[in-house]
């Protein structure tokens, strides 16, 4: 029996095209591709795809040799053209290769066109062939990988040929032969494939009714009879469908590859476009709702397209598929956001590891587990009883093919077919709302590719994003109907595009409750330090929380404690330039390379985002100091890299004033004059739900030195709305505390009667003592106020405006502490009262870094001037200097001459802890002492 090897390029493509004589080489010198009929959608009598292949003169230059033996070949087919394997019923592989005369045992109803092949295979006269032979095309059960076989028997030598789908876009059918005999020569091949197999059309030439041992011309395959393919009309399915597009003209590539020297050669063949996509038509309906149906809650989202095709199988002439879809954007209501808490534990998926998907590659192989976020399952009508299972993962930020926050990869995937369909889809979010929006198929995509879905037609998808703690989606925040919209252009139309709605309903409030009518605002507050003992240093945590379904915190404003305090001293300041860079940074700019100086730092910013029981936390987060802001003379900046799972929305700067209480020096945090807390970032709505605030600068955060319960009060605010929160604050251990300041008092200037000396007071508490809680200090009965020089005080009006008269002014003050850089002072005023008292109030008005104004409370008793500052701040002070003017301008007059006794003053000082100091000191004044044997006197 005459062996011939063959080659066959046998997928079903659709045009008509040949290509100029190559020069000499191994190669194709004339190809075709032929799809009969033009009507975009139909299914045609038949596709015929042919080569020939290059040849060369022997010696003689009588007999023509092909030039280099084919080994493999692979047929890419159009886009779009598409075939069912279901269509006919395949061969047994044993039938197959049982050759019964001269034609495989098979029955006719797997046949499916024929191949003509011209080649030599009779090595001892070879000669050039010039007429072909004839063999039927079985189709046969699949490779594993791949979606069809077809074979055929040549010359008793089985020929097969594996049909898949490529793996890249445009995710075309392709024909593919490996390792071709090398016993025969081969010229050429035309494959003819039935678009309607068991159409009685083909009778004559289909199975033992095809002559295969004669050759003849390629046109005219020879008839022995008419073999029925026994198939009754009703169970007739087409078995090939022509694009469903009218963009072209439709190529085919044929790769061919040569035996021993590798040699390769690619060329196309073309078929005209498509015609009459007009009267291709569309329709598909769409169901699509959340896991959830309580407001404001975390859900899934379960969305279904199913497209009824029945033109898909319909092997009429007049029958036409329905279109495939070019793009599709589904939108989601407003009210539907995305929810922070899916990014806790989230990964994305690079480039990279999306092209390490495959259709043999294990899950996990290529994107990672942690960036899946949903299943889906494909059904189509060409792969019967088949679901195709994939996965949707979150491509990286920004690093995806559309440039985007947020965009996502709908990998589809099966071993057995071969099949592995990558499809990238770009999720918009709306800046104010956050409304969602997902589009396959972008048209401002730079890669042609990615501008449309491939052209494969589909019967259902299914698309499950699972609900749970980390649910991707939020539900709306009131009760009702909502409708998703998605709208679908048809490849065969495009200028038509068709749009489906679909609606859910929100049934009840969070957790089954009543549908709610408004947002309630009852935010929770906490704070404290984390060890309480009197007088020690130790972190401060502030920690706000909001339960889902109350509105959003936009900001804060806060009260220390009396005495809760911080050490400014030594602490740097954060710049207006270094702050404003934070604001132009991304969130991974700022982690890795922080704007503001680190000897500028207090603590922490730590946040909570989300719905539902599983939030994501945003780590990373810094409080800094810095200069003045508001009107205040410092402030607070929280810069916060909004990093989370893999996305990076940026940089959080908020910042408030930092000022004192002008009369108990209380810590106060003011945002009013700061930008708000921000409630959507790229499109995100943030959700804060859990907002923690540590001030663990070592060293800084000083507690009180008394044990009076107090309150940590706070100001929330969401928009014009306010809620009022305080927190139970007490320090422990006061009673250890020491109270043993010290107060020196000096008289200096005229001594005798009438005179106005001046007075300098100096007191110095000791280090790590309880603070000074009140002050009493009665003057020696030697001193008394000159009446005619308390006519001029400063008036409480005029001390607000810092307005006072020159002649208000008694002296000075300074204060030392260790919680400064450098001290407070400034002017004491004589400053009326508005007649609460008999005397004008002694003020001292210390500034610096901030202000403090100690007020003392002037009258007589027992006819000594008594001078009462009931309420000194509870805040370290290393000494306090307090200078009265003498002479003219003094308020203190001798009654009596200074020098006849000692003076001596009394003094009482209460710390904050309770303990009381009482001491009667010298107080010393310009008077000399006699010396001993004629020496000079010391002043007393």
């Amino acid at each position: 029996m005459r062996r011939f090897l063959l080659l066959l390029v046998g997928v079903f493509l659709l045009a008509l095209g040949m290509v100029a004589p190559a020069q000499a080489e191994f190669g194709f010198r004339a190809l075709e591709f032929d799809i009969s009929g033009t009507q975009a959608g139909a299914h045609p009598a038949e596709v015929i795809t042919a080569f020939e292949m290059n040849t060369l003169l022997d010696e003689s230059e009588e007999l023509e040799f092909p030039d280099g033996q084919l080994k493999n070949l692979d047929v890419d087919l159009p886009e779009g053209f598409a075939g069912n394997p279901g269509a006919v019923s395949t061969c047994d592989p044993a039938l197959f290769i049982t050759v019964v005369n001269a034609h495989p045992a098979c029955p006719n109803s797997t046949v499916v066109g024929y191949v003509a092949l011209k080649g030599e295979f009779d090595p001892i006269e070879p000669e050039a062939p010039n007429a072909y032979f004839h063999f039927p095309l079985h189709n046969l059960p699949p490779s594993p990988g791949f979606a069809a076989k077809l074979g055929f028997i040549a010359l008793g030598v089985p020929v097969t040929v594996d049909l898949g789908l490529r793996e890249s876009p445009p995710y075309n059918v392709y024909a593919h032969l490996t390792n071709a005999s090398e016993a025969a020569l081969l010229y050429a091949s035309k494959v003819t494939v039935w678009g309607d197999p068991a159409d009685p059309l083909h009778d004559p030439y289909r199975g033992g009714c095809l002559v295969t041992d004669e050759s003849s011309e390629i046109d005219e395959p020879l008839s022995s009879g008419s073999c029925s393919a026994e198939i009754e009309e009703a169970d007739r399915i087409a078995f090939l469908t022509s694009p469903r597009s009218c963009e072209g003209p439709l190529v085919a590539a044929f790769t061919g590859v040569a035996w021993n020297s590798g040699d390769t050669d690619t060329q196309s063949a073309q078929a005209p476009a498509r015609e009459g996509c007009s009267e291709v038509e569309f329709e598909t309906q769409t169901a699509a709702e959340l896991t959830s149906t309580a407001a404001e809650s975390a859900s899934g989202l379960s969305f279904n397209l199913e497209i009824e095709d029945e033109g898909l199988l319909d092997p009429n002439e007049e029958a036409l598929a329905l279109s495939d879809i070019k793009r599709t954007e589904v939108v989601l209501p407003e009210g539907v956001t995305i929810n922070p808490s899916q990014a806790n534990g989230l990964e994305a998926c690079t480039e990279a590891q999306l092209a390490k998907e495959t259709a043999t590659s294990h899950f996990g192989a290529g994107c990672p587990a942690a960036a899946k976020v949903g299943n889906v399952e494909v059904e189509t009508p060409l792969l019967e009883g088949e679901v195709l299972e994939g996965s949707l993962f979150v491509a990286e930020p920004y690093q995806n093919p559309f440039g985007s926050l947020l965009a996502l990869y709908m990998v589809i995937q099966d071993r057995d077919l071969g099949i592995s369909v990558k499809l990238p889809a770009k999720v918009s979010l709306d800046p104010v709302t956050g409304q969602v929006a997902t589009t396959f198929g972008d048209p401002s995509a730079e890669d042609p590719l990615l501008r449309s879905l491939p052209q494969l037609p589909l019967g259902e998808v299914r698309v499950n994003l699972p609900g749970g703690p980390r649910s991707p989606l939020v539900t709306p925040p009131r009760c009702g109907t909502y409708e998703i919209n998605s709208t679908f252009v048809p490849w065969a139309n495009p200028e038509e595009p068709f749009t489906t709605t679909s609606s859910f309903e929100i049934l009840s409030g969070l957790g089954g409750s009543p549908c709610p009518t408004s947002e309630p605002f009852a935010p929770g507050f906490d704070a404290g330090t984390l060890n309480n003992t009197a007088g020690s240093y130790s972190p401060l945590g502030i920690r706000i929380t909001r339960s889902d379904g109350e509105a959003n915190i936009t900001r804060f404003d806060s009260l220390l404690p009396p005495g809760l305090v911080g050490k400014i001293a030594g602490v740097a300041q954060c710049s207006d330039a270094a702050i404003a860079a934070a604001k132009a940074k991304s969130g991974v700019e700022e982690l890795v390379l922080p704007s503001c100086p680190a000897g500028s730092k207090l603590g922490t910013v730590t946040a909570g985002a989300g719905v539902g029981s599983e939030l994501t936390w945003v780590q990373g987060g810094s409080l800094y100091l810095a200069g003045p802001f508001a009107g205040a003379p410092l402030s607070v900046v929280a810069i916060v890299p909004a990093v989370a799972g893999p996305f990076d929305l940026g940089t959080v700067v908020t910042r408030e004033a930092l000022s004192l209480d002008p009369t108990t020096a209380q810590v106060k945090v003011d945002g009013a004059a700061a930008d708000p807390i921000p409630t959507i970032l790229e499109g995100v709505p943030l959700r804060l739900r859990d907002l923690r605030i540590s001030v663990d600068r070592p060293q800084f955060t000083l507690n009180p030195t008394s044990c009076n319960e107090k309150q940590v009060q706070a100001m929330l605010f969401s928009g014009a709305r306010t809620s009022a929160a305080s927190r139970r604050f007490q320090a422990s251990g006061c009673s250890a505390l020491s109270f043993k300041p010290t107060l020196k008092l000096r008289l200096k200037g005229g001594t005798r009667r009438s005179k106005h000396p001046s007075l300098r007071s100096v007191l110095i508490p000791r280090a790590g003592d309880a603070n000074i809680g009140a002050a009493t200090v009665l003057l020696p009965r030697s001193l008394q106020i000159d009446n005619a020089h308390i006519n001029n005080p400063c008036t409480r009006v005029q001390f607000a405006a810092e307005q006072c008269p020159a002649g208000s002014i008694l002296g000075t003050a300074k204060a030392f502490t260790p919680l400064l850089d450098q001290p407070l002072e400034g002017n004491v005023y004589f400053r009326s009262n508005g007649g609460e008292r008999e005397l004008p109030d002694v003020v001292a008005d210390l500034r610096g870094q901030f202000r403090i104004i100690l007020v003392g409370f002037v009258d007589s008793r027992n006819a000594r001037i008594r001078t009462r500052f009931a309420s000194v701040p509870d805040a370290p002070v290393s000494k306090f200097l307090l200078r009265l003017k003498g002479g003219k301008a003094g308020l203190l007059v001798n009654n009596r001459n200074l020098c006849g006794s000692k003076q001596r003053a009394k003094v009482s000082l209460i710390g904050q802890n309770g303990k009381r100091r009482d001491t009667e000191p010298v107080v010393k004044t310009s008077c000399r002492s006699k010396g001993k044997q004629g020496g000079k006197g010391k002043r007393r």
